[in-house]
Parts: C-alpha cells; sequence; structure tokens
C-alpha cells in the first residue's frame, strides 16, 4: 500500500523527533504522533476536485493513503435550518450531519484510516475500547480490510452498538461499568499482539476528522462561517477539525479559520476551564449521555489548545437542554440528530446567551451519530416529560 505523495511520515509533538511511518502509541517523550503533510501547493479552490471521488477521500492529497479501506464515509451534508437558527438566536445555522456516514457515527472517518494504516503495517488484529459508535465502526471497517478486531466496550453501551459489533464480524467483551472500565480491560486483557486502533494511540484517526474542516470550506466555497461547535469529549474531533483549518490556512485555499467551540455535558466536563497546559480528570462522571462520559479525554490537550487559539472555548450543557435539542432537531428538520449530537446545538444557544456569539452568525454544529443508535434515551427523554 502507498502513501500519498505528500505525506510525510509521523513526528512526535513533544519532542519533534521522526518517527516511523506507521507507528503507533505514545512515544519516548510523552507527546503524541502527529501526521505531517507538504500541502502548501494544494490547488483545491481553483476547481481540482471536480472530478475526485465522493467520499472523504478525495481529499487524499491532504491525507496518508492513497488505496484506502473505504465504504464512502465523509461528503455528509451541510443542512440549513431557519427553525434553529430562530431558536438558537442566529442568523443562520447549519448541521453537518455525520450521522449519514456507513455505520451512523462521524467515527467512520477516523476508523477508515486508522484500519488502512493497520491494513498498510501487516497487522491481523486490531483493537480498542469505546463508548459504542467507535467500537462498531471499528469492527466494520476492520471486517470489510479482512482483520480480525476486538472490541472492548461498557455495559451502558446502546444496545444497537454492542449487536452490530457482532454482525459486523468483529469480536467484543462488555465490562461492567463505563467507557474507563472497558479501556483499562483493553489494555490488561489482551495477551496476543495487535494494532491499537484508539484515539491518540492511532494518530491517523484523529487526523482523518480534519476532512470535515475540508467538506465545510469547499461547500461554502472556501469562505467561513463565523463559528464551528463540536460535542466533545475524547477531544480528537475537535482536535481534528482545527488541524483541517490549519492545513487550509496554510495551503492558501482559505482567508481566516472560524471560531472552534466545544461542548460536554456538565456532568462530566473536564475541559471546561482547563488550560492546555493543566487538563483533569472527572473523578465522578454522571451523564446519560454515554458518547460523552469520557472522564480522561486521550486528545484533551489538543482539543483545548485547537478552542482556545481559534478564539473559542469549551462550555457544558445539561443533558436535558442537550437532549430537548436533539428532540427539536428530529421534530423540527426531520434529522436522525443523536443524543449526543443535540450537545452542539444546545451549545449554540448556550453561546448566544454568553455573547460568544452575534445575532448575526453563521454557525456550522457537528450531529456527530444517527438518533437511531440513542433512541431509547431520546424517548426517556420524551416520557420523562409526560409525553
Amino acid at each position: 500500500m502507498t502513501h500519498s505523495s505528500r505525506y510525510q511520515g509521523l513526528y512526535c509533538t513533544a519532542s519533534g523527533n521522526e518517527l516511523s511511518p506507521l507507528s503507533t502509541g505514545p512515544t519516548e517523550s510523552g507527546g503524541r504522533r502527529e501526521p505531517e503533510y507538504e500541502t502548501t501547493q494544494l490547488g483545491w479552490k481553483d476547481g481540482e476536485l471536480a472530478d475526485y471521488v465522493n467520499s472523504m477521500w478525495r481529499y487524499a492529497e491532504a491525507l496518508p493513503f492513497c488505496t484506502p479501506v473505504t465504504a464512502g464515509e465523509g461528503r455528509t451534508p451541510l443542512i440549513k435550518t431557519e427553525t434553529l437558527a430562530a431558536d438558537c438566536g442566529v442568523n443562520d445555522l447549519i448541521i453537518k450531519d455525520e450521522s449519514r456516514n456507513p455505520t451512523g457515527s462521524v467515527f467512520d472517518r477516523g476508523l477508515s484510516a486508522a484500519v488502512t494504516a493497520a491494513k498498510a503495517s501487516g497487522a491481523e488484529l486490531v483493537a480498542s475500547a469505546g463508548a459504542g459508535n467507535s467500537a462498531q465502526s471499528a469492527a466494520a471497517y476492520a471486517s470489510k480490510a479482512g482483520l480480525r478486531s476486538y472490541e472492548f466496550v461498557p455495559s451502558r453501551a446502546p444496545f444497537s452498538n454492542k449487536a452490530m459489533i457482532n454482525v459486523h464480524g468483529g469480536e467484543m467483551k462488555v465490562i461492567d461499568g463505563r467507557y474507563s472500565d472497558a479501556k483499562a480491560a483493553a489494555e490488561s486483557e489482551l495477551q496476543t499482539d495487535w494494532y491499537t486502533l484508539q484515539e491518540r494511540d492511532n494518530p491517523f484517526r484523529h487526523d482523518a476528522y480534519k476532512t470535515i474542516a475540508f467538506e465545510i470550506a469547499e461547500a461554502h466555497n472556501w469562505t467561513m462561517p463565523d463559528a464551528v461547535v463540536v460535542p466533545t469529549a475524547s477531544g480528537e474531533l475537535l482536535a481534528g477539525i482545527a488541524k483541517g483549518f490549519d492545513c487550509l490556512s496554510e495551503a492558501g485555499q482559505i482567508a481566516t479559520q472560524p471560531r472552534l467551540f466545544g461542548v460536554q455535558a456538565s456532568g462530566c466536563a473536564p475541559l471546561v476551564g482547563a488550560s492546555a497546559e493543566s487538563i483533569s480528570t472527572c473523578e465522578t462522571p454522571d451523564t446519560i449521555i454515554g458518547e460523552l462520559e469520557i472522564p480522561a479525554p486521550l486528545l484533551g490537550h489538543a482539543a483545548v489548545t485547537a478552542a482556545t487559539e481559534s478564539g473559542g472555548s469549551i462550555i457544558s450543557v445539561d443533558d436535558d437542554v442537550i437532549l430537548e435539542a436533539a428532540v427539536q432537531a428530529a421534530q423540527s428538520v426531520a434529522l436522525q440528530v443523536g443524543a449526543a449530537g443535540g450537545a452542539a446545538i444546545a451549545g449554540c444557544e448556550a453561546l448566544r446567551e454568553m455573547g460568544e456569539l452575534s445575532a448575526s452568525a453563521q454557525v456550522v454544529v457537528i450531529n456527530t451519530e444517527s438518533g437511531i443508535q440513542t433512541a431509547d434515551i431520546l424517548r426517556s427523554h420524551l416520557m420523562g416529560k409526560g409525553i
């Protein structure tokens, strides 16, 4: 499997040292592995993309691989909604609907790239822990690549995710407790050689989310919205999107960058108020939204840095407000917005109330998952209102 011509390899974010191009895991200096590219001569805004493939791999020049393991992920729609814009108090609210990905979540982008790296490395077994959506995606892409996969998920993961891990051909171990327990089990119980698909440890996973920034820019004719609001848990999505806008700016494809805001559930918000130098752990996580319950974000430093450097921030919103936002999106826009996706919409309204967004703002919010993944939680929210 050949690398793209612009891929220059991996480097350590702590030491700056060059690393093996398909390596994974933490570095000796404690930094993360980060893919590096030569993209100064991109000509995307000049029409080069016109005949490119209709998936995230249309941007292969700024991705590591030429022959990816792909199921057509990416190129998800941007849907403008006047009703939700009015509710949030902004001029334009546009939903980037990642529920349209093959397994119903944004993780398909990251796992397509991560599994491609695994196959290129000659791995036979891949593994990771996930709250639900990422584990399902990992099983799907590993199976497509002909690789054996092992996924560790917490007992609270949605039944649909757990069922589909097996349907996709993955092996699964359900761990009593929460995401942190599943991750600890993955690290301690796997005995054979395996290639990690875990966020941060696999650098190609978070790198792939920059394609969301590419798609937002291309769809807006290379002009930028005022802000992008992102549900935030591990930090990988916010970090990847920021990298995408940085890439476009350095390549001369965009003149300005949007402000980036992360939104966490108030019951598990370790990044709210954190600095890049001091990322805390949520000792007693308490949110019904499992995808947002990541008490020790592995890419927390990168997420906080991304938000801060863009002029944005990371905020938190209560569960009930998040779930209500997801329900309102389903009822007013006919979209399958998942519980985690509701955080971005609720966050937009909260940011407007805080004065962070103006009434004239154009805002893109990221719906990270299909409502089908969390239908039981959304239905329970309605039942709690007597509906």
